[in-house]
C-alpha cells in the first residue's frame, strides 16, 4: 500500500473521534507536488522548467485572489506558481492600476484603426477582408470568370506556401544575412569593434501580408535585424566620451549612418543574389529587411469590382435613381456595430468554434490537437464560487468568479476573452479571435477594453482597482509587450514569502507613530511597497539577470531607482513581430500538461531523508486544515493518527505546501487527502 493510502486510512479511522470542521464553500485544494517539463518559451528541450501544482476542487475568489498575489496562475481548473530560484525562465506576475494607465503612441493608433473600421473608413483591402466571411445572400454568386480569378488567387498563394517551405529555407536567409553583416564590416559600412547579434527572419502570415506592402508581390519574410543592430551601436556608443572636438563631426555622421533605415538599405544591397537564386525579391522597407515573391498576385481589387458588376447585371436593367438609392444604402451599411458581452464561463460551441480556427490558423495546431475536451478543460472549466452581486459596493453588478467577454461586430463573435473578476482586480487569462481581423490587433484592442472596464466598474466595487496581464518573462520576446501597458508593476518573488513576518514588524514600527486607523492603512501601504516592485526599477536589474530579489533593490539609499530608459519600448519590441503580431499573447497563459508532474510517494520520502528545509513549528504545521471526505480536521488532530514513517512523510508535504502557499491561506483553503 502506497503511502498516501495509508495515511487516508489512518485518518479516516481517526476522524470519527475527533471534532471536524463543518464543510461549506470552503477553497478544495489536492496538492501534486513539483513539475519539471521542457521549456515553451526557451525551448530548452530538458525538463528544466520547474514549477508547483495543485487541482483545485473548489475555490473562493477571496483565496484566489491572494493565490495570484503569490505569483499563481490557474489554467482549468488547474493552479501552478514557478519554482523561481530553480526554473530556467522566471515567470514574474504583472498588474498595472487601471486609473494610471497612459496608452502609448502605438496603443492609441490600435484604437483609432477599430474606429475607422466600425465607421466604415478603414482601407478597402480591410472592408474585403471582413465581407469575404460574411457567406449571406447575393454574397455567394459569382460568374465563372470571377470563380476563376478567385481559385487562381487561392492556388497562388497555395503555390507560394509549398515553394517557401519554412524549415529549410529560414536558416539559410539567416546565415545569408549574418555573411551580409560581416560583408559591411569588412568594408567599413559597419563598425568592426562590436559583436553583433545573429540575424533571425521570420515568415509573414498570409492575412497581413496584403497590408504589409504597397506593391503587388506577397511579402513572404521579414527581418529586423537592422534595429538590433542599431540598439548594439546606440548602447555602445554611450559608453564612449568624445573627448576630442575634431572627432565630433564625425560622431554625428556615425550616428546618421547608424539609423535601422540605413542599415537596411545597405544589407539590402548585399542581398540582392541571395533573392535572385530563391525567386525572391529583396527591399529595405521602414528599417526592415522584407522579402518579396517575385510572381504578381492576382488583384483583388478587380475581382471585387468585377464581382459587384455582376451583381448589378444579374438584377436586370436599373435606373440611375435606384442605382442611386442602392449606392446611398450601401454607403449607410458601411457602418458596423460592435457589442461586448460579459457571460459566465461556460461552454459555447460558436466560441469553440472561433477557437479552434484561432488556434489552427495563428499557432499552427493540428485539428487533432484543438479537441473539445482540451478547450473545456482549459478555457471553460474553473473551480472559482462564483459571487453574486450584493449591491453594497462589494461585489460589481456581473459578481465575481470566471467570465467569457464576448466581441461581436454586426452580430458576428469576433474575440473573446477569457477572464477572472475578483475582489481586487480583473485577472486576463487568455484570448483568441477571428484570425481574417488580424490586421485589427484585437489583443491590444481587447487589454484596453479589460482595464476600462476596471475602471468604470470601481464606482460600483471601489476595491477593484488592478488589471493582472499574467506572467512576465523578461527573457522572452513575446512577453515584453506586457511592459508597455504603463505604468506596470512587477511581483518580488520571495517578499511575498516573508509577508507576515514584515507584516509584524511594520505593525510594531507603526504602533509608535499614528493612530489605529492611520497604521492599519501605513501597514497595507508598507506591504504593497513589499511585495510590488515598479517595472521601470526592475528593468535594469533583469537586463543583468533572468532572476532576482526586486524589493531587495528597488530603492538606493532610500531613494527610487531612475526609470529606465522605455521610450519606443513596446515599438522596439514590436520589430522582433512584425507588424504588432504581439498582439497574440495578451492574456495568454500557455496550456499546462496537469499530468507531467514527477513527484511519485518514493520521490518524497527519499527527499524528506535528504532535502534541509526551513525550521517550522510544528504548531504552524498543526494549524493546516486537512480534508477527508466530508470531514475538516486540523493536522495536530490527525497527527498522532500517523505512523512515524508516514508523519515525516506527511509533514514533508505540509512544509513544501506551506511554502508554496503561505502560513495563512495554509490554515483556510482545505488540504484535501480524499
Amino acid at each position: 500500500m502506497s503511502e498516501k493510502k495509508k495515511m487516508r486510512s489512518e485518518a479516516s479511522s481517526s476522524s470519527s473521534n475527533s471534532n471536524s470542521i463543518t464543510a461549506g464553500n470552503d477553497s478544495v485544494v489536492v496538492d501534486v507536488g513539483r513539475r519539471r517539463s521542457p521549456c515553451g518559451y526557451c525551448k530548452s528541450g530538458g525538463p528544466t522548467s520547474i514549477s508547483h501544482g495543485l487541482w483545485a476542487r473548489s475555490l473562493t475568489v477571496d483565496d484566489y485572489q491572494a493565490l495570484l498575489d503569490r505569483g499563481w496562475r490557474r489554467s482549468g481548473c488547474f493552479l501552478y506558481k514557478p519554482e523561481m530560484e530553480k526554473t530556467c525562465c522566471p515567470s514574474y506576475t504583472i498588474r498595472l492600476k487601471a486609473n494610471d494607465f497612459v496608452p502609448s503612441k502605438e496603443q492609441r493608433r490600435v484604437l483609432n484603426r477599430m474606429q475607422r473600421f466600425l465607421d466604415g473608413t478603414l482601407d478597402k483591402s480591410s472592408d474585403e477582408l471582413m465581407d469575404a466571411t460574411d457567406t449571406s445572400g447575393d454574397s455567394q454568386i459569382t460568374t465563372s470568370s470571377q470563380s476563376r480569378s478567385l481559385a487562381a488567387t487561392k492556388s497562388l498563394a497555395g503555390n507560394l506556401e509549398e515553394k517557401y517551405k519554412t524549415e529549410p529555407l529560414i536558416p539559410h536567409m539567416e546565415s545569408q544575412i549574418d555573411n551580409a553583416v560581416h560583408v559591411c564590416i569588412e568594408s567599413g559600412d559597419l563598425s568592426s569593434d562590436f559583436q553583433f547579434p545573429k540575424a533571425s527572419v521570420k515568415k509573414v502570415a498570409p492575412a497581413k501580408r496584403k497590408l504589409s506592402t504597397e506593391g503587388s508581390e506577397d511579402l513572404l519574410f521579414t527581418s529586423s535585424i537592422s534595429f538590433q543592430i542599431a540598439a548594439t551601436l546606440r548602447r555602445q556608443r554611450k559608453g564612449v566620451e568624445h573627448e576630442k572636438s575634431s572627432q565630433l563631426g564625425a560622431g554625428e555622421r556615425g550616428q546618421a549612418a547608424d539609423t535601422p533605415k540605413v542599415i537596411a538599405a545597405t544589407l539590402a544591397t548585399h542581398l540582392n543574389s541571395l533573392a535572385e537564386s530563391l525567386g525572391l525579391l529583396v527591399r529595405a522597407c521602414n528599417g526592415h529587411i522584407n522579402f518579396y515573391s517575385s510572381e504578381r498576385r492576382v488583384d483583388k481589387d478587380a475581382i471585387v469590382s468585377s464581382h459587384n458588376e455582376s451583381k448589378q447585371s444579374s438584377s436586370g436593367s436599373c435606373s440611375k435613381e435606384s442605382f442611386s438609392s442602392t449606392a446611398h444604402e450601401n454607403h449607410e451599411l458601411k457602418k458596423r456595430r460592435f457589442e461586448v458581452r460579459l457571460k459566465r464561463s461556460s461552454f459555447d460551441p460558436e466560441e469553440y468554434s472561433l477557437y479552434r480556427r484561432y488556434q489552427i490558423r495563428v499557432h499552427n495546431d493540428s485539428p487533432d490537437e484543438v479537441a473539445e475536451s482540451s478547450y473545456r478543460r482549459f478555457l471553460v472549466d474553473t473551480p472559482l464560487i462564483f459571487v453574486p452581486p450584493s449591491g453594497d459596493l462589494t461585489v460589481p453588478p456581473c459578481g465575481f468568479g470566471s467570465f467569457h467577454q464576448q466581441y461581436l461586430i454586426d452580430g458576428r463573435l469576433v474575440a473573446v476573452g477569457v477572464i477572472d473578476i475578483l475582489p481586487k482586480c480583473l485577472s486576463s487569462k487568455y484570448l483568441f479571435w477571428d484570425p481574417d481581423l488580424a490586421f485589427l490587433s484585437l489583443g491590444k484592442y481587447s487589454a484596453h477594453q479589460e482595464i476600462r472596464w476596471v475602471t468604470q466598474n470601481q464606482v460600483h466595487c471601489p476595491s477593484l482597482q488592478y488589471y493582472y496581464l499574467g506572467y512576465y518573462i523578461h527573457s522572452c520576446n513575446k512577453m515584453r509587450y506586457k511592459a508597455a501597458y504603463r505604468p506596470s508593476e512587477l511581483l518580488c518573488p520571495l517578499r511575498y514569502q516573508e509577508g507576515e513576518l514584515e507584516n509584524q514588524k511594520a505593525v510594531e514600527a507603526q504602533k509608535v507613530k499614528f493612530g489605529r486607523r492611520r497604521r492599519e492603512e501605513h501597514i497595507a501601504q508598507d506591504e504593497e511597497m513589499l511585495r510590488w516592485v515598479p517595472f521601470d526599477a526592475a528593468k535594469p536589474l533583469l537586463d543583468m539577470k533572468s532572476y532576482m530579489v526586486l524589493s531587495d533593490f528597488a530603492t538606493q539609499n532610500g531613494q527610487p531607482l531612475p526609470p529606465s530608459n522605455l521610450e519606443n519600448y513596446e515599438e522596439r519590441n514590436d520589430q522582433q513581430h512584425f507588424h504588432g503580431s504581439n498582439d497574440i499573447f495578451v492574456g495568454e497563459d500557455e496550456e499546462m500538461d496537469e499530468f507531467n508532474y514527477e513527484d511519485s510517494d518514493e520521490e518524497l520520502v527519499a527527499e524528506s531523508s535528504n532535502i534541509h528545509l526551513p525550521k517550522v513549528e510544528d504548531k504552524d504545521v498543526g494549524s493546516i486544515l486537512i480534508g477527508l471526505k466530508e470531514v475538516r480536521l486540523r493536522y495536530k488532530d490527525l497527527r498522532q493518527a500517523f505512523g512515524s514513517g508516514e508523519r515525516r512523510y506527511m509533514e514533508t508535504q505540509l512544509h513544501r505546501y506551506t511554502r508554496a502557499v503561505g502560513a495563512e491561506l495554509s490554515e483556510r483553503m482545505v488540504y484535501s487527502l480524499g
